[in-house]
């Protein structure tokens, strides 16, 4: 039985939480699509950095949050009015990486997994350069392929045998033919 992995993306010193995909209502709030698996990770006055997308990271402050049709709405303090919100949207909610929380026994922050060499059985498919969050359920592993396009490797539990940081592996049993597909 595979190992349970905690679904947070890293960037290096910083993991990202969520992703502020829209403004929602009038007094400056954000809908955040989650990238984590522990349902309380985001809480009322906890201290957050956003990656903007000019590459600038503004720090940003909790200071109320609810479940709204599929997102999480949070409240930044000093952000009160939709024009305040507008430069946060597409921005990266990220937590240093010294303060992640700690995991129970057995498992994984995905964002360990980049740099690990993904096995399909036996056979080598390459190293993981990034891990995407998208529609489907499951993050996509990026693997480099070659001269064409990467792969992306559905992570779920399903295809999953065994993750070994200590050997920076990640075994796998993919569908046939999702390699062909999945580029």
């Amino acid at each position: 039985m595979a190992s349970p992995i905690a679904t947070e993306n890293s960037s290096g010193e910083f993991i990202t939480l969520a992703l502020v995909i829209k403004t929602q209502g009038r007094r400056g709030e954000v809908a955040v699509e989650l990238h984590t698996d522990v349902p309380d990770r985001i809480r009322e006055d906890m201290r957050l950095w956003a990656l903007l997308k000019t590459g600038e990271r503004r720090e940003v402050s909790v200071e109320d949050l609810w479940p709204h049709k599929g997102f999480l709405v949070l409240k930044f303090a000093g952000v009160e009015t939709i024009s305040d919100a507008e430069p946060l949207v597409g921005a990266e909610l990220q937590l240093p990486s010294s303060e992640r929380a700690p995991l129970e026994p057995g498992w994984t922050y995905l964002s360990d997994l980049i740099g690990c060499t993904v096995f399909d059985v036996e056979r080598e498919i390459g190293p993981i350069e990034d891990v995407q969050f998208g529609a489907g359920e499951a993050p996509l592993l990026i693997v480099p392929g070659g001269a064409k396009l990467p792969y992306e490797i559905p992570f779920a539990e399903a295809y999953l045998e065994k993750v070994d940081l200590e050997r920076k592996q990640v075994r796998m049993r993919l569908p046939e033919g999702l390699l062909d597909v999945n580029r």
